[in-house]
């Protein structure tokens, strides 16, 4: 169309058509284009609200189903009497089903305590060292030691240590009876002193302790507060020892 139109009209004449044609063909090109990146502008923003209100991903990692064994008083727990055999229901039943299974099992094992006594001669060093007889020097006789039964059963430790035969017999009784060896020596020059010999054990242990405490000093490689950790032993020995001196002092009275 442009060569028929260019045959015909004067050369000024076709450089004007020819703009006009150019320019009626851009506009229609702009006005196709408008709509489209319109429609892409605006799928953009769609696709970015989108992403911008989406939930955070999330972990994919499926967790192993963890079955409770116990409820302890808990109404959503599971019922341990519907998923546990009836004969290691409970404690009494697990321990007795134990020692069916392996009769010399950790579990139920007891500290041979007598066994021990006999083969580290306890006995035989109490009498070499004479305790029986400073124990009577200082007020503890036979008869007295009988009169403080009932006193005791007042104050309910007797019944405190038949209540926890097992904790004495397994947790105690390894450290009394172990230890006597060294021990007993120490008692023996003690009751030679006096009662003022166990409010000085006494008063130097607590002592200790507080130092310790106040200084804030640590034992070394695990960074716990060595007053916490000597006080284990060292409390327990400032409150036997002036129970021990209190006694002692009221016996001779």
């Amino acid at each position: 169309a442009v060569a028929l139109v260019s045959c015909r009209l004067p050369f000024p004449i076709f450089l004007i058509s020819l703009s006009r044609s150019r320019h009626r063909l851009t506009t229609n090109l702009n006005s196709t284009m408008a709509p489209l990146s319109t429609l892409f502008t605006s799928a953009a923003l769609l696709a970015t609200g989108a992403s911008a209100f989406s939930p955070a991903s999330q972990s994919t990692a499926v967790r192993p189903a963890t079955n409770l064994y116990e409820n302890f008083g808990f109404d959503f727990a599971e019922d341990q009497v519907e998923n546990t055999p009836q004969i290691i229901l409970g404690e009494a039943n697990y321990k007795k089903w134990v020692n069916s299974v392996d009769p010399d099992n950790m579990l139920n094992r007891q500290y041979a305590v007598l066994t021990r006594v006999r083969e580290l001669g306890l006995l035989e060093k109490t009498a070499e060292l004479g305790i029986l007889s400073k124990l009577e020097k200082n007020g503890l006789t036979l008869e007295k030691a009988e009169a403080l039964l009932p006193k005791l059963e007042e104050l309910g430790l007797l019944s405190l240590v038949a209540n926890n035969q097992q904790l004495l017999i397994n947790g105690v009784a390894p450290l009394a009876v172990e230890g006597a060896p060294l021990l007993l020596p120490v008692v023996a020059g003690a009751l030679d002193v006096g009662p003022a010999a166990f409010f000085l054990a006494a008063a130097g242990a607590g002592g200790l302790d507080a130092f310790l405490f106040a200084s804030g000093a640590e034992v070394p490689f695990i960074g716990l507060p060595a007053g916490a950790v000597a006080g284990l032993l060292l409390i327990p020995l400032t409150v036997v020892s002036a129970g021990v001196g209190v006694a002692l002092g009221s016996l001779k009275d």
